[in-house]
């Protein structure tokens, strides 16, 4: 009995396929080829074409098909994972209005802060346990004032996984953890945020019909099972944001459990069975996927846009075909610190772990005779990896227990610099694990269907691969480098205010 796992993400989609009785991943693909495109009409926006997931996770899922042995109709569950906190506007019809608005669009943001400041932030942190923010529910809002014509044609408005179970079953449905990361989610009240939804004006028929995060979602279409192979009728059973699957896949449940993920962002993922609150929003609060009415399971969450993707513009700054990991042994040659440059990867659109500010990225202390392209490698793996220690901090200040993290041998962490400092800057240890994010999404297929007895079950085949502990030796050195990235980024936020 297999069991299929899909990872929408905003730079490739990955399929995997693993055994549901050994949790041994049989076969994994990905499409496209180069990064997906993510379009900025302008600055601070990004913007994706659903069809452009679609048409990738088709093709993920063909050649990971194509790449085994096993029968299709052996394939008795379908999970998805997608990108979080972006937009998509159907019509009566389920048609696609509009591009997307993702995960890293920055438009919203005053209009967030405008409703923080007049539904009150007591009430907003009551209810919702955030902000608004930058966050679906303040997107949608934008659309409605800036573009009427369309927000009037809307008939539903969804996820980015919501869309593709959409496409694979032909039924429009959420999840509560999904509508929690839009803070659209009454935490008090156990139902959608009637207090957000009427002061933005947006009718809670917009809202799809919630399904739980695993069980029963729907099942492939006839005409989508013949286009894949598949049977029609097969299940999809699972869904979750790239995070909470993020934090499952690591089987990272209970409270005190952190999972952290590097790819095109970056991101620090706390468990916890008590409401944990940043007033400033820089942290925010979500329903995990095993969160119910009756326990509480809460995901912090600490999110910064810009680190995967600054290893790869500088990837494309130095010329291909260089590759990530002639990176990395470029970085590897040089001593903690690189020798006083610093870099804030702060260019990816505003970064609410500094209050929603876009500050881009910054370059200091570099000098021309005495820096080379191994510096600024290293530069950049520290300057994410500082960044991604400065949010842990304020996760502890409102206490998030973060004692040893769990991340996948994937993006970021395949980097020793990388991992190294991380661990060094955080003191503590990271455990890296044989799994990712689409075969987080089968298991929890596996779950959804009934294979599995219960969560822990789903997590035969995990395997610990490594684990990184801080050295005591190099502690200093990575707590000096640290505050000099630390008075860069309070300098640049001086300026910036």
């Amino acid at each position: 009995m297999y069991l299929l796992g899909i990872d929408i993400g905003s730079s490739f989609v990955k399929a995997s396929i693993i055994d549901g009785a050994t949790g041994q991943c049989k076969a994994a693909a990905s499409s496209p080829d180069r990064e997906m495109a993510i379009h900025s009409a302008q600055g601070g926006w990004a913007e994706q074409d659903p069809e452009m997931w679609w048409k990738n996770a088709m093709q993920a899922i063909r050649h990971a098909c194509s790449s085994s042995s096993i029968s299709l109709e052996d394939i008795k569950a379908v999970g998805i994972s997608y990108q979080m906190h972006g937009l998509v506007l159907l019509d009566r019809n389920n048609i696609v209005l509009r591009p997307s608005i993702i995960w890293c669009d920055s438009r919203a943001v005053e209009t967030g802060k405008k409703a923080f400041e007049s539904v009150g932030k007591k009430t907003c942190l009551d209810t919702m346990l955030n902000a608004p923010g930058n966050f679906t529910a303040s997107k949608l809002k934008w659309v409605k004032d800036n573009e009427p014509d369309i927000f009037k044609r809307a008939q539903k408005f969804c996820l980015p996984g919501d869309y593709i179970a959409l496409r694979l079953t032909g039924r429009i449905t959420t999840t509560v953890s999904g509508l929690s990361e839009g803070i659209l989610w009454d935490f008090s009240q156990h139902q959608p945020a009637r207090v957000l939804l009427n002061y933005y004006g947006i009718p809670e028929s917009l809202i799809p019909e919630t399904v739980p995060a695993f069980g029963h979602q729907g099942e492939l279409t006839a005409e989508t099972a013949k286009e894949l192979g598949l049977a029609a009728g097969t299940p999809v059973t699972y869904r979750a944001g790239d995070q909470p699957n993020n934090a499952f896949s690591l089987n990272v449940l209970e409270p005190g459990e952190v999972a952290a993920t590097a790819g095109t962002s970056g991101v620090m993922y706390g468990v916890t069975d008590t409401i944990k609150v940043d007033t400033a929003s820089r942290v925010n609060t979500f329903a995990h996927v095993n969160h119910s009415k009756k326990i509480k399971r809460l995901g912090v969450l600490l999110c910064i846009n810009g680190t995967g993707i600054a290893n790869a513009w500088t990837r494309r700054l130095l010329g291909e075909p260089v590759s990530y990991d002639e990176m990395n042994t470029l970085a590897e040659s040089i001593a903690i610190g690189s020798d006083g440059l610093v870099v804030l990867p702060f260019g990816n659109g505003a970064e609410r772990m500094i209050e929603n500010r876009d500050i881009g990225a910054q370059i200091s202390g570099l000098g021309f005779n005495r820096h080379s392209k191994a510096h600024f490698c290293r530069a950049v793996q520290e300057g994410i990896a500082f960044a991604l220690n400065y949010g842990i901090d304020i996760m502890r200040s409102i206490g998030v227990k973060t004692t040893r993290i769990r991340a996948g041998r994937a993006n970021m962490f395949l980097s020793k610099i990388f991992r190294d400092t991380l661990a060094g800057a955080i003191n503590a240890p990271i455990e890296l694990y044989n799994t990712d994010g689409a075969q987080g999404a089968a298991r929890g297929a596996g779950v959804g269907v009934g294979i599995y007895k219960d969560l822990k079950s789903a997590f035969a085949g995990l395997a610990l691969e490594k684990t990184v502990e801080p050295a005591a030796e190099t502690r200093e050195a990575y707590e000096y480098a640290y505050q000099k990235w630390l008075k860069v980024l309070e300098q640049r936020l001086k300026q910036s205010n």
